[in-house]
This record gives C-alpha cells, structure tokens and sequence, in this order.
C-alpha cells in the first residue's frame, strides 16, 4: 500500500530541506480525515504533539538531508539549529547588558558623562530588547498550548482548538525570531545615512564622457523612483556636452546602504555616436558612493585646509570667467582636494565643496578602521577599487552584467532609466547578508 504524501499547502510543495510542514489547521484536518491515523500520527509527532505514536514516520514524509541556505528574506524557513543557539546566547548577553545599563542611569553618583553614555547605549538597545520580551512571551504561551493540547488527548473540540491556536503561535514566533536576528547581524553604522555620487570618465575619451553623463542621470532616476532628493554639486562638462566629472548629493533614508556597492568601473560596450563605421567601443567610467558625514563626525580645522579662489571655467552665462566664484580646498594632512564651481556664488560653492570634503574624510577614516580590523565588508563581494571592473553594460546585445555576483539582466534601456537598477542591488545586499549570516554563525 503507498503512503501518502503530505497535500501542497497554499504557498505550493514544501522546500526541499525543510523538515517542517506547514498546514493551515484546515489543511491538517482534511489530510486527518483522508489519510486516517498513520498520517495523524505523523503530523502530530512534526506539531511536538508529545503522545505522538512511538513509530517512526514512513519513510517518504522525511526530510532530505541536502542541506540549504538560509535567507532572512524567507519569512517561512525555520532558522537553524546553529543560529538558534547562538542567538539565544546574544539575547542572554542583551538582557543582561540592559540591566546593567539600566542600573547606571538611576545611580544617583554616575557622572554626567556616565549617565549620557549609558542612557545612550540603553535607548540603542530599546527595540531589539522589545522583541527579545516579546519573543519570551510567544514561547511561555507555545509552552502552555503544549500542555493543553496532552491534557485535550479525549476532547476532539478542545484538541482542534488548541492545535489550531498552536499552529499560529509557532508561526508567530518563527517571525519574531527572524526580526530579532536581523537586528543581531552585523551592520554598518553608515547604511542610513545621506550619500555623495561621484562619477568621472575614464578610458574611452568623448564617449567615456558621454557614458559617465548616462550613469549620472540613472542614478538621479533612481533617486527619483526611491523618493529621495537628488542635488547635483558640480558638473564638468566634455568637448561633445557629456560629463568628465560630476558629483552629486543623495538624500534619503537608506541611500547609502542601497548604493554603497555601486561604487568602482562601469564598462561600456556600444557603438559611440561619433564612430563612423559602426564598430563597438569599449569605454570606461568610475563610480564612487560616499556616506555623507556631519561636522560631528570629521572636524574640519582651519589650519588644515588650503582654499584658493579662482574664475570658473565653461561655457557662456553672467559671471562666468568675470568673478573669483570657483572654490579649491585642499586638506593639507591628507592632500584631499576637493574643487567646486557650478554656482555663482563663492559661499555655495565653498559650502558644497566642504559637504564633499568631509565625505571622503570620512570615508578614508572607515577604510582606515575597517582595514585594521581585516573585516572591510567590501573583500566580501568585491574590493570597490576603481581598478576593478564591477558591471558590463552591452548595448549591443542588450544586456548588462555584474561581474561580482554573476547576475545578467537583459533589459539594458531599463536599467539606464533607473527601472531595474535594483535587479543588481538586490542581489549584492542579499551577498551581503548572507556574509554576514556566515559571520554570526563563526
């Protein structure tokens, strides 16, 4: 005689490595009435019913042992074994921090710097303590759901009820769970933060100018489908009206996470519009994004910089060439320059000069501390050097390509307007994520 299979719920056949069934309770029922006690008792053992039959299931219900990987995109899959454990231990560690803290802040003798620090790093802890209780709370009443569904065994309405409620209490604390480890995982403390675009020509001449004005404007489309404001700081334009360099600021919550892997050479493959006999050319342009810094964060002294005035440059309009409006500000420790002339006025321009001026201070102080640490997050899904070449955009077939995580997208005209940008994105946040899963589980 066969042994039935379990039914395919709503969401299609469970995953392959699953060893866990995912029955509405409606579901389960009906499966109970088709298939009698051997199912029955099968399921019950897989719902930790703990007067399950002694007999192990047939052997087709069990799980494969190929294993799979783990995504906290997947709502539905049960974290592992190993990450349970260890997340278990970093709640233990929380709560206790949290009590200490908490201590500090209502001793009368703490210092005002010591009640600040540590009423700061209290509130840092607020949510992630939030759902440390409320995850407590869900498996003190799977406990108690447990204990009525034994003590239900003889009352068939009692023991649907219960079994029921059991379903969605574990499914409850499966998403509670996910929630909290997301919020254990490493992070980068500048994901949230403003950023800076900038984007220069590289090999190719004219049409690695033109290319670079492409890239721009995509991410400013980009900006706009996000919803974030796009200002561009400085523009210079080429011989044939494209870019050779152009920077911009991006701001939004979570710009930089989103676009902070954009960052290194962007081949072009097409035909310019200056080629008279139609063959391909190969250009090049490099793209750097940089989380914005505040004045907290890099002080800028005056003995450190050197800043010259000098008559813009370009083509045509008032005060262009007739008045000192282009700012230069060298930071003389590093040799950081930073040189702004899209406005007439010398303030705005000096203003937006030391806005870029503090974000790549900034950004050289990241990689100085990351680089110490051996943990820069960019080794883990390419260096963003502008030696390197990330992406491929083929216009003539159309397609455009990222070389770190080996995704081809062949809708090019798309991905220029911004549309499907985050075919890429998407992609290297999920490397990212998944180095940081393998990072908490070492």
């Amino acid at each position: 005689m066969r042994t039935p299979k379990p039914p395919e719920g709503p969401e299609g056949p469970e995953r392959k490595g699953s060893c866990s069934f995912r029955f509405p309770a409606t579901a389960m029922q009906q499966h109970v009435r088709r298939c009698g006690g051997v199912a029955f008792a099968a399921l019950r053992r897989v719902r930790h019913f703990p007067h399950a039959a002694d007999t192990p299931p047939p052997a087709s219900w069990r799980c494969p042992s190929t294993p799979r990987l783990y995504s906290t995109a997947d709502m539905s899959q049960q974290l592992p074994a190993n990450l349970v454990q260890i997340m278990e231990k970093r709640m233990k560690l929380i709560e206790q921090r949290s009590a200490f803290l908490q201590e500090q802040i209502n001793q009368p003798a703490a210092s005002p710097e010591e009640y600040s620090r540590a009423n700061k790093e209290f509130h840092k802890l607020e949510s992630t303590m939030e759902l440390i209780k409320d995850l407590r709370s869900k498996q003190k009443e799977i406990e108690g759901l447990k204990s009525l569904v034994t003590n239900s065994a003889e009352e068939k309405d009692m023991l649907e009820m219960a079994a029921e409620e059991l379903l969605e209490a574990v499914e409850e604390e499966k998403r509670l769970q996910h929630a909290l480890f997301r919020t254990l995982l490493p992070k980068d403390e500048a994901d949230e933060r403003d950023c800076i675009l900038e984007v220069r020509a590289g090999t190719g001449g004219e049409e690695a100018s033109l290319f670079a004005m492409d890239i721009f404007r995509m991410y400013e489309k980009y900006s706009q489908k996000n919803g974030w404001k796009f200002d561009a700081i400085d523009i210079m334009e080429s011989a044939v009206k494209g870019y050779k360099e152009a920077s911009g600021a991006i701001s939004g919550p979570g710009a930089y996470g989103k676009l902070k892997f954009e960052s290194g050479v962007h081949r072009v493959q097409r035909v310019p519009v200056t080629e008279k006999s139609g063959r391909v050319h190969t250009s090049a342009v490099s793209v750097a994004v940089l989380p914005q810094a505040d004045e907290v964060d890099v002080q800028l002294r005056n003995e450190d910089l050197r800043i010259d005035t000098y008559r813009s440059g370009g083509s045509g309009g008032q005060s262009v060439n007739t008045t000192d409006s282009a700012v230069r500000i060298t930071h003389v420790p590093t040799g950081t320059v930073v040189a702004i002339q899209d406005e007439r006025s010398q303030h705005q321009n000096k203003a937006k000069a030391l806005k870029v001026l503090r974000a790549r201070l900034y950004e050289l102080e990241r990689h100085r501390l990351h680089t110490d640490r051996s943990k820069l997050r960019s080794e883990q899904i390419g260096s963003g050097d502008r030696s390197e070449r990330i992406r491929t955009y083929n216009f003539p077939q159309g397609r455009v390509t990222d070389h770190r995580v080996g995704v081809t997208h062949h809708a090019i005209e798309d991905v220029m307007e911004g549309e499907s940008l985050d075919v890429f994105i998407d992609a290297l946040l999920l490397q990212e994520e998944m180095d940081a899963i393998a990072s908490f589980a070492s």
